[in-house]
């Protein structure tokens, strides 16, 4: 049996017309030149396998010969000759597409796998991750955060602070309330605490220890120990490294790659990362580990740990207010939280307020809003006024 075909060497660019014959079956398909009769190659039957192909015409390779070696069978009749004379093609053909189904079944299965982990699998072991993240690496995600933050934020006001002086009354008490707040807390880094000119009734912290209080959010605190609760709940996410967490459950294998590749540009943070955090919930374990970290702060301070949940009742009363209240999106008070955080505050009495008199005037005005009513001298004031 034998059939006529175009031969390529793979070599050169040269084609020959070729007489191929099967010397003997499962032996060797001699190549001849058509012209000459001369011998051009002699193919290992095992070794041959059929080519994919757009049309009818036949293509064979053989394993073992230069990759652009082929021959090519384009009259149909001789295609049919070619393939009765070598059964193996067909077999070797089939051979393939199953692998190939195989193969495409085996890459679905490895897609699913790695979406569920990305949905699933980073959510959930974020916090066991967190902590072997380097601290310095933390802070200066966060600090990228932080610039994202101030355009997305730019139509509310951004991140512009109300008292830019770091040295002012009512910088100078912030500063020293947060370093109280985290003391001995073994937080890998420095707290740093900012008032800031922003409509958005708000609260957050960000990663590697950046803490912000809106002034629309300042507008409607009335006590010092209101501010301090939420100071200190906004700082027990930082002790607790929330905001890491969080955002590694939601930028998932993008923040992974970072911190192997020491990247944190362009990969790691992808942005929209700072709105994303903005509008993303802590979990409930998150805030429940907040309001209890705001509670020890209040009682090592003595101050009121009912002031926390003193704001957000008020707010949540006040349909007008709570509307859009982005504090209350973002720290979501339930009713079973509500009702955690008053019973942290029962039993406390013959308490004195964080700052002093002075300090809260200082803090009530730095963004420019009215006077405060003095919450401090109402509960007395351990400190005195300067």
């Amino acid at each position: 049996m034998q059939f006529a075909a175009r031969y390529h060497d793979g070599l050169t660019a040269l084609a020959h017309n070729v007489t191929c014959r099967l010397a003997t079956p499962g032996g060797t398909l001699e190549i001849a030149d058509a012209a000459t009769g001369e011998t051009l190659a002699a193919w290992p039957v095992a070794a041959l396998s059929a080519r994919p192909t757009l049309d009818e015409e036949l293509r064979i390779a053989a394993s073992g010969q230069p990759s652009g070696a082929r021959l090519i069978v384009a009259d149909r009749g001789q295609a049919r000759a070619a393939r009765a004379a070598l059964p193996s093609l067909t077999l070797q053909s089939r051979r393939e597409r199953g692998q190939q189904v195989r193969l495409a079944a085996l890459s679905t299965g490895a897609l699913v796998v790695v979406v569920l982990a990305y949905l699933y699998g980073v959510p959930l072991l974020a916090n066991r991750i967190v902590p072997l993240i380097p601290p310095a690496w933390e802070r200066q995600l966060g600090e990228q955060v932080v610039h994202q933050m101030e355009a997305s934020l730019a139509e509310s006001g951004g991140l512009e602070p109300c008292d830019p002086d770091e040295n002012s009354l009512a910088n100078r008490a912030i500063a020293r309330f947060g370093r109280a707040a985290i003391a001995g807390a073994g937080v890998p880094f420095d707290i740093d605490i900012r008032v800031v000119h922003n409509t958005v009734p708000n609260a957050f912290a960000l990663p590697g220890g950046h803490v912000y209080y809106f002034s629309a959010l300042l507008a409607n605190t009335e006590t010092p120990d209101e501010f301090a609760g939420v100071l200190a709940h906004e700082i027990g996410h930082v002790a607790h490294r929330h905001a890491m967490q969080q955002l590694l459950a939601t930028a998932g294998t993008g923040l992974l790659v970072g911190f192997v590749l020491g990247d944190m540009t362009g990969i790691s943070v992808a942005a929209g990362l700072g709105s994303t955090l903005i509008d993303t919930r802590f979990s409930r374990d998150a805030e429940r580990e907040a309001d209890a970290y705001s509670s020890t702060v209040a009682t090592r301070l003595d101050f009121d740990p009912a002031g926390l949940p003193d704001l957000l009742d008020r707010v949540a009363s006040d349909d007008r207010f709570s509307s859009a209240l982005a504090l209350l999106s973002t720290h979501p008070l339930t009713a079973d939280r509500r009702a955690a955080l008053k019973r942290l505050a029962v039993d406390r009495s013959n308490l004195e307020p964080p700052f002093t008199a002075a300090e809260w005037r200082a803090i009530k005005v730095m963004c420019g809003g009215p006077p405060a009513d003095d919450g401090a001298e109402k509960h007395g004031d351990k400190n005195g006024g300067p």
